[in-house]
């Protein structure tokens, strides 16, 4: 086994077992409860799956963007919310019903909406384009389905253990999600900064600040339920995002690098919303 695989699989793990901690923490009515939620159902689906994504193919069919970074913002804007949305989410005081609800219904209909977003940005700008939803499903199932399920059953089977499992498994996942990334990160430096110019940064913080105003005007009249969305929105699946870009321009060597970027990017142009966010929740929750 090479250096690479390795690294691969530690990846890999790190994400299922911090799914799998979400999962232990969730129920089946968390996880379903925005279906029985129509209203913010479709406001959270228009707010990810419809103007955030054609944002992105405006940005990049009128402004010179590297190619990468083109092809990374589409597939970013069609892919679901990332396995570690959850944590943050919680840490910042949101309803678990409304967390999981979209975490687990963005996961389930990302195999038909990821491919049919890119089908349509395609025909909206006049470029024939196809996934395999199949490509799709295999990433997501993974990454989250399988973890999470079984985080869920776990909970269910042996409740006793569940607090514990849940935290263990989510710290052993972040270490090793730490870890593992770490020299990818380094790896991938150079390519990285290769990208940096012709308005790269300037899209990526564009995209970040679209996506979290577009979901914290959709979230509706809960303020817990504005930064959820607006997270949600600004944030994506990143392998996802690779398995999209990938299969529609497999002979692009810097899609990986360059949503390593926006991973980097992305944090840093979110944390003022996010501290702002926190501060709002704190001076609430007396009150509520």
């Amino acid at each position: 086994m090479t250096i690479v695989t390795m690294i691969r699989l530690a990846l890999l793990i790190s994400v299922m077992l911090i799914v799998f901690g979400f999962g232990v923490s969730s129920t089946v009515r968390d996880a379903t409860s925005l279906f029985r939620k129509p209203s913010l159902l479709v406001r959270s689906l228009l707010a990810m799956n419809v103007l955030l994504p054609f944002f992105a193919a405006a940005l990049a069919s009128y402004f010179a963007l590297r190619p990468a970074i083109a092809i990374a913002l589409i597939a970013l804007a069609a892919s679901p919310v990332p396995p570690v949305f959850p944590g943050k989410e919680l840490k910042l005081g949101a309803r678990p019903d409304y967390v999981f609800g979209l975490f687990g219904a963005s996961t389930l209909l990302a195999v038909v909406l990821a491919p049919l977003t890119v089908a349509l940005i395609g025909a909206a700008f006049s470029r024939q384009v196809s996934v395999a939803p199949l490509a799709i499903g295999k990433t997501v199932a993974l990454t989250v389905l399988v973890p999470f399920s079984l985080g869920m059953i776990t909970r269910h089977m042996v409740p006793g253990f569940a607090q514990r499992a849940s935290r263990i498994a989510g710290q052993v996942g972040m270490w090793l999600l730490i870890i593992a990334f770490a020299p990818v990160l380094i790896k991938e430096w150079p390519a990285m900064i290769s990208l940096i110019g012709n308005g790269t940064l300037a899209a990526l913080v564009a995209f970040t600040v679209a996506g979290l105003v577009v979901g914290h005007l959709l979230g509706g009249p809960d303020p817990d339920d504005r930064t959820v969305l607006a997270l949600a929105t600004a944030s994506r699946h990143p392998g996802v995002a690779a398995t999209l870009a990938t299969a529609v321009f497999p002979d692009q060597p810097l899609i990986a690098p360059a949503l390593l970027l926006y991973l980097v990017v992305s944090a840093i142009a979110s944390a003022p919303y996010v501290i702002w966010r926190r501060r709002l929740h704190k001076e609430l929750a007396p009150a509520s």
